[in-house]
């Protein structure tokens, strides 16, 4: 149970978090929170909801998230209002990047669906609209329930499990991702995928199951040959399906879909010794060169699989190079990664950024480290998007020495 004056003090560091993460003064944090300006932080320490709840917001954290960091009982989330509507609302909202339209268009027609094969696309929409803003946790409950649903279409229900499958994977949680997807190819091994849809599913199911096998290997390095040799098999059907679909539709998001799977073949190839890390890392820097300038870059798929490139050399130099020739590789692979991950608003490759720069720092800790206010933002972000990362997230704000944390609340 926490005391009132640790709950207030949490309170506090989490209205300044929301403060440099949205990059407000003290009136606009005032406003955001329904507060006076002169009395943003409340006496006593125990928030109402409509302050928690408002918090969540600014924060771009799940209201539970919120709720558990202050010590509370965890709140119900607001549900947005009903209208009798439409599926291609929400696929309007995709093609435009509108993800919080896309949410709210999603929970409107659950609202108003009465078949289950409604319901169920409702909630993909739904669970789309999450993983564009980077709130994977949230779209989990959303595909179970679609999951849940009767008698809906196999090639939905495959959609469903592999996006499962995916946003397990990217919150790390990979024995669920592993198994969802391969329950997708299990159930397509007797019979081959009938439309672009299912092929697609079929090349997503083979990058997340040989992904989470690879993810397995960092985490477990006594087994990492084996899940490396697991994984090879399933990245590199991934990597043949994603050029065919690319060859077939003329599609060039494939052909960086299947960039990705190559690069991720380089980080495995390294675990099997079919080449030197050196070799590995040497080849992985091919994505430097493709993205000097990352802001002359075209957002897209293309520069988001040269992003994943530089974690590949990440993950390569920090399993298998000396301690003394760690740092430069490291440093420049995490510095671009985090470029692309700006340039692309892209949560799940700045996770992996910001982590793998705690490493390197940790590995050389008199280095200099200081954060700006758009590096700020970006850790707070994905703190509340990624429960693992919460810990590493408070690490990197005090070791980096921000005076955010050191000092007291501005409001």
């Amino acid at each position: 149970m926490r005391t009132v004056d640790d709950r207030r003090g949490r309170l506090a560091r989490l209205i300044e978090l929301a403060q440099t993460y949205r990059g407000w003064g003290r009136n606009e944090i005032a406003r955001a929170l329904g507060r006076d300006p002169g009395k943003v932080l409340p006496d006593s320490g125990n928030p109402k909801l409509d302050l928690v709840v408002s918090l969540a917001h600014a924060l771009d954290w799940p209201v539970g998230t919120v709720a558990e960091d202050l010590g509370l009982e965890e709140l119900p989330e607001t549900e947005a209002l009903s209208a009798a509507e439409l599926d291609a609302r929400a696929i309007d909202c995709h093609r435009a990047g509108n993800w919080r339209g896309m949410v709210d268009m999603a929970r409107r027609m659950l609202r108003v669906a009465t078949l289950p094969v409604e319901r169920a696309v409702a909630c993909n929409r739904a669970a789309g609209g999450f993983d564009g803003l980077g709130l994977y946790a949230r779209a989990l409950p959303y595909l179970q329930a679609g999951l849940a649903e009767p008698g809906i279409p196999e090639g939905l229900r495959l959609m469903l499990t592999v996006n499962l499958a995916n946003a397990h994977y990217v919150l790390w949680h990979l024995v669920e991702s592993r198994a969802a997807s391969r329950d997708v190819l299990d159930a397509m091994m007797d019979r081959p995928p009938q439309d672009r849809r299912e092929r697609v599913c079929h090349a997503f199911a083979h990058y997340v199951r040989g992904s989470s096998a690879r993810r397995m290997a960092q985490l477990d390095p006594p087994r990492a040959a084996p899940l490396a040799a697991a994984a090879r098999p399933d990245l590199e059907c991934a990597m043949h399906d994603y050029e065919d679909l690319a060859d077939a539709h003329g599609d060039a998001r494939y052909a960086a879909l299947a960039n990705t799977c190559r690069g991720a073949l380089l980080e495995v190839d390294a675990i099997l010794g079919r080449v030197t890390p050196v070799e590995a890392i040497d080849l992985l820097q091919v994505a430097l060169d493709r993205v000097i300038d990352v802001q002359a870059q075209e957002p897209g798929d293309w520069l988001e699989s040269w992003g994943w490139w530089c974690i590949f050399g990440c993950n390569v130099a920090s399993r298998h190079l000396p301690i003394h020739d760690l740092g430069r590789p490291m440093a420049v692979f995490t510095n671009k990664a985090i470029e692309i991950a700006e340039r692309l608003d892209n949560w799940s490759l700045r996770e992996r950024a910001l982590s793998m720069d705690l490493f390197r720092h940790d590995r050389d800790p008199d280095a200099p480290w200081t954060l700006d206010e758009d590096e700020i933002r970006a850790v707070v972000g994905t703190m509340g998007r990624f429960p693992a990362f919460r810990d590493r997230g408070y690490r990197i704000l005090h070791e980096a020495r921000v005076l955010l944390l050191e000092g007291g609340p501005r409001c």
